[in-house]
Parts: C-alpha cells; sequence; structure tokens
C-alpha cells in the first residue's frame, strides 16, 4: 500500500536517504533501446546538468548517484543547518531560479512599499519556501518533472514517463549508508556494463575517483558535475563531510568490484579493507548484500535499535522487510 512520504521521510532519525526512480512503457532513460535501434546516451547528461542547477539551489547534498538505461539511484543528505542559516533573500533568490512566485513576492524584491501585513505574508511564503528547500520530495520533484516533460517532448508523445513516485530508503547509521553508496556506486559493475569503478561512467564513484586523483585540480569542482558531499575520517558526525576517510571508501568500492560480480565465484578474499572490521561489518554477507538482487525494497536500512526508532517516528508497527540485513549488522546489535 502507498505511503504518504511523510511516514517514509524523518530527518529527525536521519539526514540520509537512497532514492530511486524508474521508466514505464519501455521508456528508456539512458542507454541504447535494441528494439528500436534508438539511442539515448545524451539524457545521461540532461540528468546530470539538472542534479547540477538543482544542487546549486536545495540545501540537499549528493552523496553518490548512478543513472542505468532505465532507472537512476541517488544517495541525497538533507542539509537542515545551511537552509536555517539562509537569510530570507537568500531562501527568495534560490526558489526563484525555478519558480516565477506570487506577484507579492516580485514587488518585495523590486524594494516597493509594503504595509506590515504584506511583510507578514512574505514571511509566511519564504518560511514554506525553506522548507521546500530542504525537502527530498521537492527535490525529486523538481528533477523528475524536467526530465519527463523533455524525454516526452523528445519522444513526441504525452503521459506517465516515470512509473511513479520514486521509492526511498532511509538510512539509519554508518553501516547503512556505507552499504547503501556502494551499492549504488557498483551498479554498472554488476550489470556488467564496466569492469571496474573508474570505468563506470555517469557514477559518483567515476567522479570521486576523478577528483581524488593526485593529479587532479583540486582548485574547484568540474562545472558539468554535482558537487559530492566529500569524505573526512576527521569530521564525524558533522554535516560537513560523510565520516570515512576517503581512501578507504575507494578501496572498498574496488575490492567489492572485484568480488561481487555475478559471473566470479571465486573465494572470498582474507584482505578485506579495515573499514568492514571497523565497522563490525561481516564481509562475507557484506558481498551477499553487493549481488543485484542483495538490496531488495525496504523503508529502511540499519541496526535493530535505529530501526524501531525510526518506526516509531514515522508511525509504523513494523518494517519487515529489513530483516535482510539483520546478519550484515548483528555482530554490532
Amino acid at each position: 500500500m502507498t505511503r504518504a512520504r511523510r511516514e517514509q521521510i524523518s530527518p529527525s532519525d536521519t539526514p540520509y536517504y537512497h532514492c530511486i526512480a524508474r521508466c514505464v512503457r519501455r521508456a528508456f532513460l539512458c542507454g541504447e533501446d535494441e528494439f528500436s535501434g534508438q539511442s539515448f546516451e545524451h539524457r545521461r547528461q540532461w540528468i546530470i546538468d539538472r542534479l547540477v542547477q538543482l544542487d546549486q539551489m536545495f540545501a540537499i547534498d549528493i552523496c553518490a548517484y548512478a543513472l542505468m538505461s532505465n532507472h537512476y539511484h541517488l544517495v541525497l543528505y538533507i542539509n537542515q543547518q545551511q537552509a536555517q542559516s539562509w537569510s530570507d533573500d537568500e531562501v527568495i533568490a534560490r526558489w526563484t531560479q525555478l519558480f516565477t512566485g506570487p506577484v507579492l513576492i516580485q514587488r518585495y524584491k523590486r524594494g516597493e512599499y509594503q504595509t506590515d501585513a504584506e511583510l507578514d505574508k512574505v514571511a509566511e511564503i519564504v518560511a514554506e519556501w525553506r522548507e521546500r528547500l530542504m525537502d527530498i520530495s521537492w527535490f525529486m520533484r523538481c528533477l523528475n518533472e524536467h526530465i519527463a516533460r523533455k524525454a516526452n517532448e523528445e519522444d513526441n508523445c504525452k503521459g506517465r514517463f516515470w512509473e511513479g513516485r520514486f521509492k526511498s530508503q532511509a538510512l539509519l547509521d554508518e553501516q547503512g549508508l556505507l552499504t547503501c553508496m556502494a551499492y549504488v556506486d557498483l551498479n554498472p559493475v554488476r550489470a556488467a556494463i564496466s569492469d571496474c569503478p573508474e570505468a563506470s561512467d555517469f557514477t559518483s564513484i567515476q567522479q570521486r575517483i576523478w577528483e581524488y586523483a593526485p593529479e587532479a585540480d583540486h582548485t574547484e569542482p568540474s562545472p558539468d558535475k554535482p558537487v559530492l558531499k566529500p569524505f573526512s575520517a576527521e569530521q564525524a558526525d558533522s554535516e560537513f563531510a560523510i565520516a570515512f576517510d576517503p581512501a578507504d571508501y575507494l578501496e572498498l568500492v574496488d575490492w567489492t568490484g572485484r568480488c561481487a560480480r555475478e559471473d566470479k565465484r571465486g573465494a572470498i578474499s582474507s584482505h578485506f579493507p579495515p573499514i568492514l572490521s571497523r565497522l563490525n561489518i561481516d564481509a562475507e554477507q557484506w558481498l551477499k548484500a553487493m549481488q543485484p538482487s542483495g538490496i531488495k525494497p525496504c523503508r529502511a536500512i540499519g541496526h535493530l535499535d535505529k530501526l524501531k526508532s525510526f518506526a516509531k517516528q514515522v508511525g509504523c508497527r513494523w518494517l519487515r522487510e529489513s530483516q535482510q540485513f539483520y546478519p550484515l549488522f548483528n555482530r554490532s546489535v
């Protein structure tokens, strides 16, 4: 049964969420359609360009992304502190990059005289926009509607382009976040589209590898790529960075990519990255989670105590599907 988004997203429990959107009617988001022979590769850049734009508007940080042939994955972070730090004028400037806004706001921007009642109404509108600018639903709406309109125009058709609302999973702790980010980054490898993470085009892992390379220019982010939330083991529990060492994460994804391909059934190496040990994650269970069928649809990912707290917060009596992760995390429950 479809649930209201407020029952799926609870920023007080976690700011991290995994979002998935998938196409309908044999529609192709990207890639090559073998049935018609038509290429839709250029649509990947549509999504990247839109993410760059939305990243500059919203208080939503992008942690990971992967653009596949008929769906895409995003791991997002709700940066509430950033949104609350904006002035009213900055909120208006950000929101009106995409939306015109009412006449009252247009008059306010021009500095025309307004009564106290009008100024109170402006403050009310700005408060609503501030909430929307840190709302994942509005972020995904601005992304999906834009892509759907462009695709329908190109296909010369009308109707739904996406199969429905985007799916979301709450990532309740470090283990859940790490599991989901690695799963997203390795999508092209599992699908046999790429042989290694650095060759996985239109993924956050390829972007991170390029940015981490010693010869890369780190003075400014690439203008044609979204700004990714950085890693920093020195900023644990900070809104500024993901609390892992960047080298550890790259090593983990590379090691997992070598072991998790369906056509590679070899024994699990005993030299698994130390980050798994530090987080009390079993290497064998980790690789099972990285298989194509490893992460099944569920409302939230995390340890049992975190799941109970999340269920209570969103008004849900149980989260049955999340039991698939118990073997992965049970050593620290």
